[in-house]
């Protein structure tokens, strides 16, 4: 269909259509150079998924499409990932020795826990068997 229909269909307008498939928001046209755009019930489907994500995490087009580079492009995304670091928004990675460090020091921690309120620290008792 034209993008006239498409947009009637969608309830936006042929100048969004475009905007939106100038950022990357819409599946490539296959058509050839110098005839019109034909949309389908692909592009529909992704207009209609643009608008409605952009409605409910209220971002502009713009904004969208630039999450979806950060997604699909590993510099963008390393460039978004490092300012996250910096803002303090992200937590640095976890090593996989990190994170045997901090489960082993829980699990030592529960072990030495008190088992009554008023009560020292005391072992727990090992497995049975002995290990």
């Amino acid at each position: 269909m034209r993008i006239s229909e498409a947009a009637r269909r969608l309830g936006t307008t042929a100048r969004a259509l475009r905007y939106r498939e100038s950022l990357g928001l819409l599946p490539p046209g296959a058509d050839a150079p110098g005839m019109h755009r034909q949309y389908g019930p692909s592009d529909l489907a992704a207009a209609a998924w643009a608008a409605a994500v952009e409605s409910r995490h209220q971002v502009s087009p713009a904004a969208l499409a630039f999450a979806l580079r950060a997604h699909t492009e590993p510099a963008v995304a390393a460039d978004v990932t490092e300012l996250g670091r910096l803002t303090g928004r992200l937590s640095p990675p976890t090593r996989a020795l990190d994170f045997d460090q901090l489960k082993a020091q829980r699990l030592l921690a529960d072990y030495r826990r008190p088992t009554s309120p008023g009560s020292r620290s005391q072992r727990r008792p090992g497995p049975v068997g002995g290990a």
